[in-house]
């Protein structure tokens, strides 16, 4: 099949899970259509262990989809750009401290927390792999994924202090957590040393570079928005920013999915009081959120067949299993910490630790970067079958935190 065949198939799949979502399985949409999308995978599973192989031909047709390099290229800057764009700036200003601290300190902490808790996880069920991988599955399953907290958000009632909170770190701990992933990337598949220095560089060329990036692109955007009044050329504007300002942020090695968080921000704030005409805030406001809920609802199809091209090996599953008890105990200290520490200087939602712990779900990004681990040679011992035991063991986190936490 071609890449056209292979994203109409998808697309149309999305459409009928969709449907059937929406007139008998009544869930939220994102939640019912991955369960569909996994129910469907798994029947194909069955249907091979009794003989008939057509499992063969789906995983190909997966595969060649690359569904990390369809989220992080070219969904993930649609999303977050739609998911900061009704995110009021002076609700994130309140919350900046907070939000700040769990996006890079909740991170570090949480990668180290379930990095080495699940070393010696991994030892006592028998699928030992080395510290550092470890540390690089702490790193891509330690932020709580936008697409997928946003999405619920939507649908829950919770205090506006607390949403902003929970929002506004999903949307920026993205952008730090690939900085970590990038960093232990290189010391467990690359076999290098950086030092502080370096790390200190990368981080600042990935995320200050990314901010720096999206607020001079969505402040020439603001500036034509502001100098028309029509709103399809304006949408075409927006569209312009997240495509190309993403490319952009690729071409030069920063964040793009910080520059699209703060492009959004500055578009959805400044840009609809001041540039735009309450026609065309409509016109916009409709066309990025059926944007968002069509992309959403794609995601989370790919999420549900991602099932076929895993080794669903008993002992992964078991570790996965652990994964997620050992996930969210790490991120109830990380959220837990610094929220206490700040207790002293302003109040917080009474069970806001709690909620926010419950509220913290991983997604899409997640799968997507151990997608992108590469599989190690033969001979390399405890190194070889890594790829795939971090492959299965986050997305069995992923599944549960969508399914339970999401549910609830």
């Amino acid at each position: 099949m071609t890449l056209l065949q292979i994203i109409a198939l998808i697309i149309t799949l999305t459409a009928l899970f969709s449907y059937a979502n929406h007139r008998w399985v009544k869930l939220p949409t994102t939640i019912g259509v991955m369960v569909i999308a996994l129910v469907m995978s798994l029947g194909l599973i069955i249907l091979d262990l009794l003989g008939l192989g057509i499992l063969g031909h789906t995983t190909e047709i997966l595969e060649k989809l690359e569904f990390d390099e369809a989220l992080m290229q070219v969904m993930l800057s649609f999303l977050l750009f739609a998911g900061a764009l009704h995110i009021n700036f002076e609700d994130l200003a309140r919350q900046k401290w907070i939000i700040g601290i769990l996006a890079s300190v909740g991170v570090l902490l949480s990668t180290f927390l379930v990095g080495t808790t699940m070393h010696f996880v991994f030892q006592a069920i028998g699928v030992p792999i080395p510290y550092t991988y470890c540390l690089l599955f702490g790193s891509l399953i330690a932020p709580t994924d936008p697409i997928a907290v946003l999405g619920i958000l939507k649908t829950a009632d919770a205090p506006k202090s607390l949403e902003t909170k929970v929002a506004g770190e999903s949307l920026f701990n993205d952008g730090v957590a690939v900085v970590v992933f990038a960093v232990m990337f290189e010391i467990a598949v690359g076999g290098a040393e950086p030092s502080f220095g370096h790390i200190a560089v990368l981080f600042a060329e990935e995320a200050l570079g990314g901010a720096a990036l999206g607020l001079a692109l969505g402040w020439l955007t603001y500036q034509m928005l502001k100098s028309v009044d029509h709103y399809s050329v304006e949408a075409l504007l927006t569209l312009a920013l997240v495509m190309g300002g993403y490319a952009l942020a690729s071409a030069i090695h920063v964040s793009g999915p910080i520059a699209m968080v703060v492009a959004g921000l500055l578009i959805g704030n400044h840009g609809r009081s001041f540039a735009m005409s309450d026609r065309t805030r409509q016109h916009l406001d409709t066309f990025w959120e059926l944007n968002d809920e069509v992309l959403n609802a794609l995601l989370f199809v790919l999420l549900g067949l991602e099932i076929l091209v895993l080794k669903l090996h008993p002992d992964y599953v078991v570790a996965g299993l652990i994964a997620f008890v050992v996930v969210l105990g790490a991120r109830f200290v990380s959220v837990g910490l610094p929220v206490q520490m700040m207790r002293r200087f302003r109040e917080f939602t009474p069970g806001a630790v709690k909620v926010m712990t419950w509220g913290g779900l991983r997604g899409g990004i997640s799968v997507a970067l151990a997608l992108s681990i590469p599989a190690a040679e033969a001979g390399d011992g405890q190194a070889a079958h890594a790829r795939d035991l971090i492959l299965t063991v986050t997305y069995v986190v992923v599944v549960l935190s969508i399914l339970l936490q999401g549910l609830t």
